[in-house]
C-alpha cells in the first residue's frame, strides 16, 4: 500500500501495528522496532499497544517487555484456518463427487 493509500485514522494506525506483529510471537518486537518499522513516535507505538492490549489482540512479554500477537488473536487466526480447511475438504468432496458422475 502506498503512503498515499494508507490509512491516517488512529483505527488504521493502530491495525497497521497488528500487521507488523506477524511473525513475532515466539520472540515478539520491543517499542523502538515497531517505531522503527512503522516510522511512528515510540510514544505513539505504547499508545497502539495500549489499546491492542486492552482489546486482547496483543500481550507484553513480562520478561522482556516485547510485543506480540495474544493467545486470543491466535485462537482467531487457528478459527480461520480450521474453517479454510473444512471448506477445502467439503470442495474436494464436491469435486469428487463430480468426477464420479462424468
Amino acid at each position: 500500500m502506498s503512503a498515499a493509500n494508507r490509512p491516517t485514522s488512529s483505527a488504521g494506525r493502530v491495525l497497521r501495528v497488528l500487521k507488523a506483529l506477524r511473525g513475532h510471537t515466539l520472540s515478539g518486537l520491543s517499542n523502538t522496532e515497531l517505531a522503527q518499522a512503522l516510522g511512528e513516535s515510540p510514544a505513539n507505538i505504547t499508545r497502539y499497544m495500549d489499546i491492542l492490549i486492552a482489546e486482547g489482540w496483543a500481550t507484553r512479554y513480562e520478561d522482556t517487555g516485547r510485543f506480540a500477537p495474544s493467545v486470543a488473536f491466535l485462537q482467531y487466526a487457528m478459527a480461520t484456518a480450521d474453517e479454510l480447511n473444512r471448506g477445502a475438504a467439503r470442495i474436494q468432496e464436491l469435486g469428487a463427487r463430480i468426477s464420479a458422475r462424468t
